[in-house]
């Protein structure tokens, strides 16, 4: 099969399941294709599918990502001992885990193709992180807490897995309560990593974007929690902070040292 045919076959059987899109018929555009792929993954109800269409999905998904280029964390040089800054897509960083700033809901994110890392992330990882996530609260019974972490296999994601974390939520100015939420998703993302054995880590900017944790204040949060756990437990997890924006790549650099 050819990515256009699995990409055709996906949306079918997608379209097929959802009695409200049978029988829409599959743009012809790949652009067109890829955007209502992306749309029908994303407001999927968390359940099982079948073998063939989870195959097929897989290489899908798989033949995505190495188009777009695998970094693995091998190929970086830190910036001090154990630490990294990379720019660029997560959900194409071969790691250990990679971190997901999810929602209190913790199965993803349900608006198609929105630009959050949650649904970037449950995007490529595939149908089956959601499914997880969803097994997970159910056992929970209860809104996945500010400042906790879970985690889940990563599926289709180069990285081994995907540590879900919720981060406080800014409405007005930042109060004390809020940096300390903050500093305890990067403490509870590292201790979790390490009772499963994870040897390498990558952090997005947790609770900035949507969440609207001023960028620089969260930066300072994250180097200070992270440097600060390292120092007291002396643990030799490698941590990468990953950024998108160039914004927060300057800000970063600036708080690591690097622009003196």
């Amino acid at each position: 099969m050819t990515q256009s045919e699995r990409r055709t076959y996906l949306i079918r059987r997608l379209l097929d399941e959802n009695k409200q899109y049978s029988g829409m018929p599959v743009p012809i555009k790949e652009e067109e294709q890829r955007r209502l792929l992306r749309s029908l993954m994303n407001i999927r109800q968390p359940k099982k599918a079948d073998l063939d269409f989870l195959n097929i999905q897989d290489e899908y998904l798989r033949a995505e990502t190495a188009a777009k280029g695998i970094t693995d964390i091998k190929e970086l040089a830190p910036i001090e001992k154990d630490i990294y800054l990379w720019q660029g897509d997560i959900t194409a960083l071969k790691c250990g885990a990679i971190v997901n700033a999810a929602n209190s809901g913790m199965t993803g994110c349900y608006c198609p193709c929105h630009g959050c890392i949650d649904n970037a992330i449950h995007t490529f990882a595939g149908i089956q992180l959601r499914l997880e996530c969803a097994k997970i609260m159910e056992r929970q019974g209860h809104a996945e807490p500010t400042g906790k972490a879970k985690v889940t296999e990563a599926y289709n994601l180069p990285c081994r897995y995907v540590i879900h974390t919720v981060g406080p939520i800014i409405d007005g100015d930042v109060s004390n309560e809020d940096n300390e939420l903050l500093a305890s998703c990067y403490l509870s993302c590292l201790t979790a990593a390490e009772e499963k054995g994870i040897d390498s880590i990558a952090f997005c900017c947790i609770s900035t974007g949507e969440f609207h944790f001023p960028n620089r204040q969260a930066a300072q949060t994250a180097i200070k929690t992270v440097r600060q756990y390292k120092e007291t437990t002396g643990s030799g997890i490698e941590v990468i902070f990953n950024v998108f924006k160039n914004t927060d790549y300057e800000i970063y650099r600036e708080f690591l040292g690097q622009n003196k």
